[in-house]
């Protein structure tokens, strides 16, 4: 049951991976009955989980409404994420954030993380910078955690890319909060002064600046595709190095 827990949080990736992997016209909902490969009944958190891992598919037991979840092969996965790509595309690009326009010279910061790590933006050093503001109790923040973790974790060898996440927070309440939801951008803490200085009305926001000081993406709230976003601006940027 343990791989049951490893999770995203992102809601959307439940609803299309279910429409689009099940086939089926169903209605996938609490009262679906999903079991695992034993024969045992999943509750829906379990499964909705299972689903959101973009690891698990449902296949529906001959003659009955009741589905069973099971782990796709490569296959299965490389058509799932085309799918899930084209649906990306296909949705409309995230709002810009007012604060950040692309295109425009990022006005640059010097940032200490909880670690004690330095940056410094003012004086950009051919990296590309991922920035994200947020805050602990901010749902949408925290809903696209899980998601940001994964784009991470494909570039964590590349020194090329820096994840700067501004929280609001005091240290003390983020190593608290880190302690039982893992969040793993280089995190500053009291981003207050910076979130006023940009003038951020919003969150989350994200911000991508290039190896040329531009601002390359920016968007303010979670939208369905905002870390497919975040994730091909990266992809663009190393392309044009």
């Amino acid at each position: 049951m343990k791989r049951y827990l490893f999770i995203l949080s992102l809601f959307f990736a439940v609803s299309v991976h279910a429409q689009t992997t099940t086939r089926t016209t169903t209605k996938l909902d609490q009262n679906t009955i999903v079991k695992d490969g034993s024969g045992t009944v999943l509750p829906y958190a379990i499964w909705q989980k299972l689903m959101q891992t973009g690891e698990y598919n449902l296949k529906r037991v001959e003659g009955t409404d009741e589905f069973v979840a099971y782990q796709m092969n490569e296959t299965e996965k490389a058509r799932a994420a085309e799918r899930k790509k084209v649906q990306m595309l296909n949705m409309p690009k995230p709002r810009q954030a007012v604060s950040f326009k692309e295109g425009e010279k990022f006005k640059g910061d010097k940032f200490t993380d909880i670690n004690g790590n330095k940056y410094d933006l003012k004086t950009l050093s051919d990296k590309i910078y991922v920035i994200n503001f947020w805050f602990i109790n901010c749902p949408p923040c925290k809903q696209e955690i899980p998601e940001l973790n994964k784009v991470v974790e494909k570039y964590k060898d590349n020194k090329d890319v820096v994840f700067i996440a501004v929280a609001l927070d005091n240290k003390y309440d983020l190593k608290q909060f880190l302690k039982t939801t893992a969040f793993n951008y280089n995190i500053v803490e009291n981003g207050r002064y910076y979130s006023d200085k940009y003038e951020i009305d919003g969150y989350p926001t994200h911000v991508i600046v290039g190896k040329d000081g531009l601002i390359k993406f920016s968007t303010i709230g979670l939208a369905g595709n905002t870390v497919y976003w975040v994730e091909k601006t990266i992809v663009d940027q190393l392309k044009s190095l």
